[in-house]
């Protein structure tokens, strides 16, 4: 038994330190991603009418999807000068190698689509990827929706796109900035001119062009042609067509050049005080949405000191806060357990030290569970964390039924040696025996406790909207796992370390539990410490 006593020692810090890091590397959620694998296709075509986009859009790009390895639901929908694309994939398919694929499939209806239509992919996100949203205000009155709007798209979207774990930055809100040109049918018709030739027009005059190089004095100079349409000067004097006797028709002649807001499908309104501009950051699939929010939060502390004077950022959404308060509400529901299982255990056992030792087995079997966590992947949310709630109970069973039977046979030792207390070698006989007659017993107890699980079957079975899937494959792993891993954990802790503490002298006990209560200190602080990044 010394030898054990040895071993233990050395396990059980490897043991801790392998929890801690699985905790500290476990990404924090409020809630777990119970999303599909899906790939999202969006395909613009300005101007046409849902039922075209349907027909010349929609069904050829949906229909090539159907033959996507792997792909179980295609998902197809039509509105005014959309297209949306959505390919489901089973849940086991990693979210990438679908991206590829989907991509691969693409190159092969590119040719069946219009001329001009080109179909994108959406963020690697998920519906659970929304973490963050912000608008940009001016109380000042000094910038118009369309100058907050451009410092959105132009300046706050990009560099936003820059922190680590961020899929994408959508603007919403305030008015896009465009040149408009507002045609007069009267000039038009008088000069034989129509729409058409006008937009080739102007289409033809905004760009520019190479003309490879000219060889000169042992140099090489470029030719280039830049005909970029900067201000309404460069718009009204475009060429559109020639008269009769060659005179160029200029745009200015059959058409008004005037600066305003492109066409927009929606508003964005904060707190009945009228529209801002905005934007929503969107985790990227798997990621932690804890660190990103800080990471985001950040960033826009930065960016504050560029803005022009009297705009402001404005947080309308942060997930940051349901995590913090479901995250940190659960831990304080778990230590108020490890304290009533200390007080149950010190009241039926009626020796204090005892009780701790028993205590001690319920941060292990957590830290067993984190590590089960890390190693599959999953976030530490309210339904991971429920399950170490609801497993509480049975964790302390094994470790209180090992110390009470050791207590007995301790107890008629004493009886046996008028009332003399074993020492040495007598002492851990006495311990293994106690934990040979009921190890067996524990253990077959434990199968039946995890066989119990079963009652989570027809849950887990249950078919999930809107798919019509089982949705207990994607809640499983965040109950059962860590209820599962917890209970295992902690009945290896009773099996082994258990039975170190008990015979061994008070001064081992002691480091031996403070290391999972600074532990479990560690959890609870590591929600406070996010806070303080900048908001």
């Amino acid at each position: 038994m010394p030898a054990v006593t040895c071993r233990t020692s050395l396990v059980l810090p490897l043991h801790v330190a392998a929890g801690v890091f699985s905790v500290m590397r476990t990404p924090l959620d409020a809630l777990p991603d119970l999303s599909d694998t899906q790939v999202i296709i969006r395909t613009s075509w300005a101007g046409q009418s849902p039922q075209v986009v349907e027909d010349q859009v929609t069904y050829p790009l949906a229909t090539t999807m159907l033959s996507v390895p792997g792909a179980r639901t295609v998902r197809a929908y039509s509105f005014f000068g959309d297209s949306y694309v959505y390919v489901l994939f089973d849940d086991s398919t990693d979210l990438y190698w679908a991206r590829s694929r989907v991509l691969e499939y693409l190159s092969q209806v590119r040719d069946q689509l219009p001329a001009g239509v080109n179909p994108s992919l959406g963020p690697d996100a998920t519906g659970l990827g929304w973490v963050y949203e912000y608008a940009l205000v001016d109380r000042t009155g000094k910038h118009d929706l369309g100058e907050l709007r451009a410092l959105q798209d132009w300046f706050l979207r990009y560099q936003l796109k820059t922190v680590p774990d961020i899929a994408e930055v959508a603007s919403l809100g305030g008015m896009e900035r465009a040149w408009q040109i507002v045609p007069n049918p009267q000039a038009l018709a008088a000069r034989g001119i129509t729409v058409a030739q006008l937009v080739d027009a102007v289409r033809a005059a905004n760009g520019a062009s190479g003309g490879s190089v000219i060889e000169q004095g042992e140099a090489e100079l470029m030719v280039r042609s830049d005909g970029y349409l900067h201000s309404r000067a460069d718009f009204e004097s475009v060429p559109i067509t020639t008269s009769a006797n060659g005179v160029p028709v200029l745009l200015r002649e059959v058409a008004t050049v005037r600066r305003g807001p492109s066409f927009r499908r929606g508003i964005a309104e904060l707190d009945g005080q009228g529209e801002v501009a905005g934007g929503i950051v969107v985790l990227r699939s798997g990621k932690n949405a804890k660190a990103a929010i800080v990471a985001v939060k950040a960033k826009l502390a930065e960016l504050k000191r560029s803005l022009p004077a009297g705009v402001e950022i404005v947080p309308t959404y942060d997930r940051s806060q349901l995590i913090d308060a479901a995250v940190s509400n659960l831990w304080g529901k778990l230590f108020e357990e490890f304290l009533v299982v200390a007080l149950v255990c010190v009241l039926f056992l009626g020796h204090l030290r005892s009780a701790l030792v028993a205590v001690v087995s319920l941060p292990l079997g957590v830290l067993t569970a984190f590590i089960a966590l890390h190693l599959q992947g999953v976030t530490a949310n309210l339904m991971s964390l429920g399950g170490i709630a609801i497993a509480i109970g049975a964790m302390v069973d094994a470790a209180v039924v090992m110390i009470e039977n050791a207590h007995k046979h301790l107890e008629r030792w004493r009886d046996a040696h008028a009332g003399k207390e074993p020492q040495g070698a007598a002492r851990w006989s006495l311990i293994a025996d106690a934990a040979a007659e009921v190890g067996p017993a524990l253990f077959v107890s434990l199968l039946s406790v995890l066989a119990f699980n079963l009652f989570f079957l027809p849950y887990f079975m249950t078919a999930g909207e809107p798919f019509g899937r089982p949705a207990g494959g994607r809640i499983a792993p965040a109950v059962g796992l860590k209820r599962v891993a917890a209970i295992t954990g902690a009945l290896h802790v009773a099996l082994t370390v258990v039975l170190v503490l008990l015979p061994g002298p008070a001064y081992v006990l002691l480091p031996i539990a403070v290391v999972p209560l600074l532990e479990l200190a560690l959890l609870l602080a590591r929600v406070p410490e996010a806070e303080e990044a900048p908001a």
